[in-house]
């Protein structure tokens, strides 16, 4: 075993993928964000009503 293993950090990535969900209907999608950006509140399409709404972010799905 190398000591430069020992030594070096883990980098944590600056991106990570979230799941945003509809205000209105529940339709869910994934989306990645910066790390260290506040929480997603966007405007997108929404198939179920097919009409613009406001997504809020649900919860962290993983690193990128």
């Amino acid at each position: 075993m190398f000591l430069t293993n020992i030594l070096l950090k883990k980098v944590k990535s600056k991106n990570i993928m979230v799941m945003v969900e509809s205000v209105v209907s529940g339709y869910t999608f994934n989306v990645i964000r910066p790390r260290l950006a506040e929480k997603l509140e966007i405007i997108a399409y929404d198939k179920y009503i097919r009409q613009e709404c406001v997504f809020k972010e649900k919860k962290k799905i993983r690193s990128m």
